[in-house]
């Protein structure tokens, strides 16, 4: 495959909820030991951002209060988004003052891609002049401290980021698609990448495979057929691969399906995968219902009025389908990777977008044309018993445990199609 040969510059801002409190009450966020949390979820609860000085501490991000040290005194402030919303806009226009939109992508609160290929003989600077300009205006003119990785793509200019600027005196480094045997290859634990969470790093490790360099070095058709969709995705991504290009990001959005739930009742952990699983089963018989299949998956979760926020990624896939199970996995894998443990969960939206005509099945090496023919028939025949006799006319298990959603809502919309 060819490989992109950009000028992408990944920037973070160092524990922006934390840094952000420091400042407004004129502190120094590198002198202050200051953790922001709901207090009143008592001492079990999950600090959402500390502060640089903790960091230097050894105390993580994400922590729960009584696992800091006794010995350690800190100020716990509760979370104001509405403030970090405005701090980021602030951010964003100083981006935006160095590149047009169209090279920005907006990752998080706290972390944009910028391409700035097209802007280095303008600015006659090099990549990493011009991303210390920018950090040092971020600095000057909002009084935070941001972190940066440089990279040939979006892939390896962010774990550039996460893995080397931020214990950099510059806050910077750059890595080249040469590095890799060098930087990328040797990390382990495999978590530390972007898009490897525990669970999947578990499941990696199982297999032998404990650092990137043994992922990179493994047959690309076994780990498809292991890990579905994300194992194609995982093997371009110890390869240092990315072909994602930001103008993609700016596109016109496609025809797509979606579908949202405001819950009842707080959801934590585990117990939201059941809500998942019944959403995109209603999603994929909307697909087969117009022999359409899907190549790109949005996944936003939203967390309770009294914790406020949540997280919203997409994620291109490598080949179109209409697989619940694979689309499943995908969402679980967005979910442990972005979700703050036992924080309380009222929102969950999914959309399928990229959608095309299906054109066939597609053959693995574990499964025979006959078995997935097989497969085919018998979604198409549950989703007909569905249209005719009432979506409760087959259901799952699982739709009849007490977190399941599946019936009460398919009495309210009935046998047809949303």
């Amino acid at each position: 495959m060819e490989k992109l040969s950009r000028h992408i510059l990944c920037i973070d801002l160092k524990s922006f909820f934390a840094s952000v409190e420091c400042i407004e009450r004129k502190l120094d966020p590198f002198c202050t030991p200051l953790v922001v949390a709901n207090i009143s979820q008592g001492n079990g609860a999950i600090t959402l951002a500390v502060s640089p000085y903790l960091k230097q501490k050894g105390i993580p991000g994400r922590t729960r209060l009584y696992k800091i040290p006794k010995e350690i005194k800190y100020q716990i402030v509760p979370p104001r988004m509405k403030l970090y919303i405005q701090k980021s806009k602030e951010v964003i226009k100083i981006y935006l003052s160095f590149i047009a939109k169209e090279d920005l992508h907006i990752y998080s609160i706290d972390e944009c891609f910028l391409d700035v290929t097209d802007y280095l003989n303008y600015y006659k600077m090099t990549d990493e002049e011009l991303a210390k300009k920018i950090l040092t205006t971020i600095n000057e003119k909002t009084g935070l401290t941001a972190t940066c990785g440089i990279g040939p793509n979006m892939l390896l200019a962010k774990i550039a980021m996460d893995i080397e600027s931020k214990h950099t005196k510059d806050n910077l480094a750059k890595w080249e698609y040469e590095d890799i045997p060098t930087k990328l290859w040797p990390i382990t634990p495999l978590s530390k990448v972007w898009g490897i969470g525990p669970r999947l790093e578990k499941r990696l490790n199982s297999m032998g495979i404990t650092k990137i360099e043994n992922l990179a070095k493994m047959n690309k058709t076994i780990l498809k057929d292991k890990f579905g969709i994300l194992g194609e995705d995982l093997w371009y991504k110890a390869n240092g691969i990315d072909k994602s290009i930001i103008h993609d990001f700016k596109e016109a959005p496609q025809k797509s399906f979606g579908h949202s739930q405001i819950l009842m009742k707080d959801y934590y952990n585990d117990n939201i995968l059941i809500i998942i699983k019944e959403m995109l089963e209603v999603l994929t018989e909307r697909l087969r219902a117009n022999n359409l299949e899907t190549n790109n998956i949005s996944f936003s979760i939203g967390y309770s009025k009294t914790i406020g926020g949540g997280f919203h990624h997409q994620l291109k896939l490598p080949n179109h389908i209409d697989n619940t199970n694979e689309l499943y996995e995908t969402c679980k894998d967005l979910f442990y990777k972005y979700y703050i443990e036992d924080t309380p969960i009222r929102k969950v939206s999914i959309s399928l977008g990229g959608l095309k005509v299906k054109e066939g099945i597609q053959l693995n090496l574990f499964n025979s044309l006959e078995d997935l023919v097989k497969e085919d028939k018998i979604k198409h025949t549950i989703d007909e018993i569905k249209s005719r006799f009432g979506k409760n006319s087959i259901l799952n298990t699982t739709s009849l445990l007490p977190n399941s959603t599946a019936i009460e809502r398919n009495q309210k919309i009935g046998g047809h199609h949303e």
